[in-house]
């Protein structure tokens, strides 16, 4: 389908129809675009664009299409002069001073988009899965890059205008342009509004990929075109009579076809030509919103509504705001009939979108920022529902807000989402974590830059790696501004968590490598070694030994002779929990003041669940039921086992507990923790620390009256600055 617009352009390029340009602008303005129209004619004068079309006839037929949408005298002078920074000294200076600095800004801003045509290119006609995510990410990227607006609605005009040049020239180069303006620029026209670009882009690249069926669509649609034209006439003489005799003022006229969008219906619902309702269809605009409303049951009233094929967009707008009224009935032969039912207002809307905030107002300032904060506020709106891809991947995207997102270029052109302030260290993560890792220097825009730069929408990055590293500690210091994304310090910390666990592996491996030797078992299987002392594997049991969580002495009594374990001892306390009461605290079952000892092994304490282990000479050994020591002993000899649980006196005990914490070291840690310990009123009888890269292993022993204290001060340690961990050892 050839739109009125094709047409117009065409039929004046050659000859700069200046009161075309100037339709609907002051007469003031006309003399402007004449000046402009002076400049371009000798500067383009032999010029020809990578498409192959003269830049002049390109520019003029932009400035055609701007008018069309009825764009401000600024916008309609910068497609003129789209080109003129390509020959022109000082361009920007030079428009700026003979056209003003808006002029000028926005052929610098459209210089810009310019410079994405091979990323566009390249995202559009790529193989990769990912091409429609990136296709998204770039139309926001396109927005993102620019301050005006009308920047990225003079691209789409030139869009417009290189495909209308190149239906003669059909090739691979038409091919990929018209790919491109499918996946980037025709949805970029729809999320504005823009229908009537829209609809051209579309129905244009449609004709260049698909031409056969193209062509067998408008075939269809020509061949039964006197009976539709017919058909239509009837439907609009009928309608606008009952439409009359409510007393509802309105104008009913057929509503264009547009090719791509009749073959979508035909794919996505599976129809075939006949059974699409829009090859038939009527268009009724009022002057109020109750109009269409009443227009709506008369139109209903006339003909039988088909079912599910009502849309209120009136009420509840699309994403772009989009407002009308859209239903299909059935005609008394049985045939379709589409009618959309729209106010004069939303239908200006509709034709023209966000290009419509910038129609002339006569005597508004030259500056005024009303309109431009319109029109960002329904950029932001039309970014809601436009995309069916359904992949968490572009959910996420969709999600992002446009102001706090920066758009950057890989290498390879891939466009890369982050929020803004972000790093070429976050950058560098967002693509690969082992790319964070080795990162050493960046480039941006081929130059070399600190890594704490923040980046900007546009820019192409470069990391500088080497071969074998990890990242620095430095990053994770905030003050320092080298990541400001959680997901890259959050890389940043596993890597070091991780290097912390290989050396507490590697050293407990030596532990129980040297002990195995002593004992003379270096042919003790390890795997089962861990299984008796309750690990899943080898590797639980090295990081146990690391942190000292299994002894020389837990490992002796595994390994010993059958003959020599038939009562193992357990390392257990040779004091008695201090109590003000007369017992111990802990009450036996069927032992009355039997003398009870608390195992050193898991220090249990109330309200712990607790089981007795019956030793030699030293009564009954205390545990937690969950302590793989205790576990061992009670399959070894499960007739000592006996139940026990804590006696009636333990709100006056304490209990010895050992409690680990991890933090990043730094002066006053120590203090800091030991305060907080002060202040719960808590005793601390053991202090072990060691501090590796930067980052401190604290253990403590400290006596509690029961867990409920023990928890509340461990949750008092992790709010200090720098604490990653505390627990229960």
């Amino acid at each position: 389908m050839v739109s009125v617009i094709h047409s117009v352009a065409h039929a004046g390029v050659e000859g700069a129809p200046v009161p075309m340009l100037a339709e609907g602008l002051v007469p003031e303005a006309r003399r402007k675009l004449e000046e402009a129209i002076d400049l371009i004619r000798s500067l383009y004068a032999g010029k020809q664009l990578s498409s192959g079309e003269d830049v002049w006839h390109h520019a003029v037929g932009m400035g055609l299409i701007i008018a069309s949408l009825k764009l401000d005298l600024e916008t309609r002078l910068a497609a003129l002069l789209f080109a003129a920074a390509d020959s022109l000294p000082d361009a920007k200076e030079r428009i700026g001073a003979r056209f003003g600095e808006p002029v000028a800004r926005l052929v610098d801003g459209l210089q810009r988009l310019n410079g994405l045509r091979l990323v566009t290119r390249a995202t559009a006609n790529s193989p990769v899965p990912d091409v429609r995510a990136q296709a998204e990410i770039l139309r926001k990227m396109l927005l993102a890059m620019v301050e005006d607006v009308r920047v990225v609605l003079l691209r789409l005009a030139s869009r417009t205008q290189t495909l209308r040049y190149l239906g003669d020239f059909p090739g691979a180069q038409r091919e990929e342009m018209a790919r491109e303006s499918m996946d980037i620029y025709a949805p970029l026209a729809n999320r504005l509004g823009i229908w009537q670009l829209k609809w051209e882009l579309e129905d244009l690249s449609f004709r260049y990929l698909e031409p056969q069926i193209y062509k067998k669509i408008a075939r269809m649609l020509d061949e039964r075109r006197v009976e539709r034209e017919q058909f239509i006439a009837d439907a609009v003489a009928r309608l606008t009579l009952e439409l009359k005799a409510a007393g509802i003022k309105a104008e009913v006229y057929g509503r264009p076809k547009h090719i791509y969008s009749i073959y979508n219906k035909m794919r996505g619902k599976n129809l075939d030509f006949e059974e699409v309702y829009d090859v038939r269809a009527l268009r009724v605009l009022v002057d109020e919103v109750k109009d269409c409303y009443t227009a709506l049951g008369i139109v209903h009233n006339l003909w039988q509504p088909i079912p599910k094929e009502f849309d209120d967009y009136i009420s509840h707008p699309k994403g772009n705001y989009y407002r009308s009224l859209h239903t299909a009935v059935m005609v008394p032969d049985g045939r379709a009939l589409e009618v959309q039912i729209r106010t004069y207002e939303m239908h200006h809307h509709a034709e023209l979108g966000i290009a419509a905030h910038w129609r002339y107002k006569e005597g508004a300032p030259a500056d005024s920022s009303y309109d431009d904060k319109i029109a960002w506020l329904r950029q932001l709106l039309s970014w809601r529902d436009e995309i069916a891809d359904s992949s968490e991947w572009v959910e996420h995207f969709k999600r992002a807000a446009l102001d706090d997102t920066i758009y950057v270029l890989t290498p390879q052109n891939r466009v890369i989402d982050l929020p803004r302030g972000a790093t070429p260290i976050d950058f560098a993560y967002r693509v690969h974590t082992d790319l964070g890792h080795r990162c050493r220097g960046a480039k941006v825009d081929g130059a070399l830059v600190p890594l704490n730069t923040p980046l900007e929408s546009g820019q192409r990055v470069e990391i500088i790696t080497v071969k074998q590293g990890g990242p620095s500690r430095d990053w994770l210091n905030s003050d320092l501004g080298y990541l400001a994304t959680q997901r890259a310090r959050a890389k940043v910390r596993q890597w070091f968590a991780a290097q912390e666990e290989a050396e507490m592996l590697a050293h407990g491996r030596a532990l129980v490598t040297k002990e195995l030797q002593r004992l003379g078992q270096t042919g003790a299987n390890i795997e089962d070694l861990a299984h008796k002392l309750g690990f899943r594997s080898g590797n639980d049991l090295y990081l146990a030994a690391g942190r000292n969580e299994v002894g020389p002495r837990q490992i002796q009594i595994v390994l010993a002779p059958e003959t020599q374990q038939a009562e193992p001892e357990p390392e257990i306390q040779t004091r008695r929990a201090k109590s003000t009461g007369s017992g111990s605290g802990i009450l036996v079952v069927g032992v009355d003041k039997l003398l009870t000892q608390l195992g050193r092994c898991c220090k249990p304490a109330p309200p712990d669940v607790i089981a007795g282990f019956v030793t030699r000479g030293k009564g009954v050994s205390v545990h937690r039921t969950d302590c793989p020591n205790f576990k061992n002993m009670a399959a070894r000899n499960p007739e000592r086992v006996i139940g026990a649980n804590w006696g009636g006196e333990t709100e006056t005990a304490f209990y010895p507990v050992d409690i680990m914490v991890e933090a990043q070291d730094r002066q006053g840690l120590l203090r800091d923790i030991s305060e907080v310990l002060s202040r719960e009123k808590i005793n601390v009888t053991a202090v072990n620390t060691q501090s590796r890269q930067g980052q401190a292993h604290m253990e403590f022993t400290i006596e509690v009256s029961g867990v409920p204290q023990l928890q509340r001060a461990l949750s008092l340690i992790r709010e200090i600055p720098s604490v990653f961990s505390a627990s229960r050892h």
